[in-house]
């Protein structure tokens, strides 16, 4: 075969393989936006969703009341959002966008749910955790992982999530209004900060109420049986 033959066949397959690779990097973008979006658009809808609640739920007797919707999605949301925040990095310029509008979304259940709580003279377990991803916090790994155990122990409990640093007015006022200062991680427990890395036994000891909370889930758990 002239060498001329074989240059040529070379440069086929060399441009069959950069177009190849260039029709898969488009399409894994493809799918990444469409992610980005699906996950935006999710959010747009339960902020929008979240102030119909509250007009329905002032008018719903306090026994039919159950777990929020909205709670129940801000749960699926987060995860999606953790795993893209993984995969397209934490300063990725869509990811930042996405993160602010699930942080609207985390205050507005809040609000929800202290609304409720005060209407059905319940006690609200809400804990609220600032957290950095600015270099600044090598524990806010860790104290999100003890947190996440504490859902699983406790599925009544809600934790709210929220980058410190964020562009977020509506994030600002939550820290001035608990006084977190600028020491991560911050966890808000009963309206007051404490600061560092906590094992999940010294947040049981400082919400005493989780002992009632397991002992339900343990009643309903062995009542389904």
């Amino acid at each position: 075969m002239p060498s001329s033959h074989k240059y040529f066949y070379a440069l086929l397959i060399t441009l069959a393989i950069f177009l190849g690779l260039t029709w898969l990097s488009n399409y894994f973008d493809a799918q990444r936006l469409n992610e980005v979006k699906a996950i935006d658009d999710s959010i747009s809808l339960d902020i929008l969703s979240s102030e119909t609640q509250f007009d329905l739920l002032k008018e719903t007797p306090c026994e039919d009341l159950g777990v929020s919707s909205l709670s129940q999605e801000l749960d699926s949301l987060g995860s999606r959002l953790s795993f893209l925040e993984t995969s397209r990095g934490t300063n990725d310029p869509q990811v930042i966008g996405l993160k602010l509008n699930y942080s609207l979304l985390e205050i507005k259940d809040f609000i929800l749910m202290q609304s409720l709580s005060e209407k059905c003279h319940t006690k609200p377990v809400f804990v609220l955790y600032f957290y950095s991803n600015s270099g600044d916090c090598p524990s806010c790994s860790d104290m999100g992982a003890v947190l996440t155990a504490l859902r699983e122990d406790y599925p009544a409990v809600r934790v709210y999530s929220f980058d410190y640093h964020a562009n977020l007015s509506a994030v600002d006022t939550l820290e001035k209004i608990y006084k977190v200062k600028d020491e991560l991680p911050a966890t808000v427990i009963h309206g007051k900060a404490v600061y560092g890395l906590q094992s999940l036994d010294a947040i049981e000891q400082l919400m005493p109420e989780l002992s009632s909370l397991a002992t339900t889930t343990a009643t309903t758990t062995t009542s389904g049986q």
